[in-house]
């Protein structure tokens, strides 16, 4: 169905520059707040600890490393770290694949020219296709910054028609935090803001120069208790497949299975599907949403959910 291609940064869209030794300072200190001596496989003596989990000394000695080496790169300063440091650091910190990589992107980031602007994200016309072919299965096309390019047909009766929506206002995290009907259709609403939250810290890491992220976060740290909560914990995942329990407002409860697929397309974008299990009441629900379209969201919004019983 829809694309929109990314509008330039104005200054409603812009921020500064994340600040990339912050970003690694704050990371490297949650990881390791998280972690006890008994977690690693270090004796506790039950001396009394200022604050929660490893000291950095513990860390340094689990990565094998100096204290001063280590206390030098949680503040911030990891020019020069090599791969095998950071891998050591990792494995001690006990970090998933998201958050070794995360860690590398922060502290060793990698050396583009300047652009005049962030290059356009756009959505090329078989995929749109591929999309519209997806006649019972909700699908949707997402860029950086948890932007919504393309949808098809079904995506838009069980999430809503994004194209009433501005184009800056296509986008998961505001969605989620910024609009209540989101917080109602997520029956599980808190994980799917943490897994929002996860990807732009990862998206960040990458991209600590775009304004446009930056400005995103900017804004929403001052809309959203939640989000200025969860963005503090500095939690990165990458969440490629899962369940989803939605409560839609025309048909009621539903249950998702959702499968992300990476597109090799040079714009970060990632293909989003969503099904139903064969015969469920789910899947029931899903061909009563195909016979509404576009319009079920806004049919569910002004009437009761209808009795679907013979």
């Amino acid at each position: 169905m829809d694309e929109h291609p990314e509008s330039a940064p104005g200054p409603a869209d812009a921020g500064p520059p994340l600040d990339r030794r912050a970003e690694l300072s704050e990371f490297l200190r949650t990881r390791r707040a998280r972690l006890k001596p008994e977690d690693v496989g270090l004796p506790d003596f039950g001396r009394h600890r200022r604050v929660p989990g490893l000291r950095r000394e513990e860390l340094a000695q689990l990565a094998g490393v100096s204290v001063a080496y280590y206390t030098r790169l949680e503040q911030g300063n990891g020019r020069n770290v090599s791969a095998e440091v950071l891998d050591a650091i990792a494995r001690a910190l006990r970090l998933s694949d998201a958050e070794s990589s995360h860690l590398t992107h922060l502290a060793k980031p990698k050396q583009l020219k300047k652009k005049p602007s962030a290059p356009t994200q756009h959505v090329r016309a078989p995929l749109r296709q591929l999309l519209d072919a997806f006649e019972s299965v909700p699908a949707y096309v997402t860029g950086r910054r948890s932007d919504i390019l393309a949808w098809n047909r079904m995506a838009a009766a069980v999430f809503g028609d994004w194209s009433e929506l501005a184009p800056q206002d296509r986008n998961w995290a505001r969605l989620v935090f910024l609009r209540p009907e989101y917080r109602e259709l997520f029956v599980e609403w808190e994980q799917k803001a943490s897994d929002i939250v996860s990807m732009l810290r990862m998206d960040a890491g990458c991209h600590p120069d775009d304004p446009r992220l930056s400005g995103l976060v900017g804004e929403l740290s001052v809309k959203s208790d939640e989000f200025r909560r969860l963005w503090a914990t500095h939690d990165v995942k990458e969440k490629t497949y899962g369940v989803k329990r939605l409560h839609h407002p025309l048909v009621g409860d539903l249950t998702l299975h959702f499968h992300g697929f990476r597109l090799d397309d040079g714009c970060e974008t990632s293909l989003i599907t969503y099904h139903a299990e064969p015969d469920s009441p789910s899947a029931d629900a899903l061909r009563l949403l195909a016979s509404w379209g576009t319009d079920a969201t806004r049919a569910g919004a002004s009437t009761q959910r209808p009795d679907l019983t013979p």
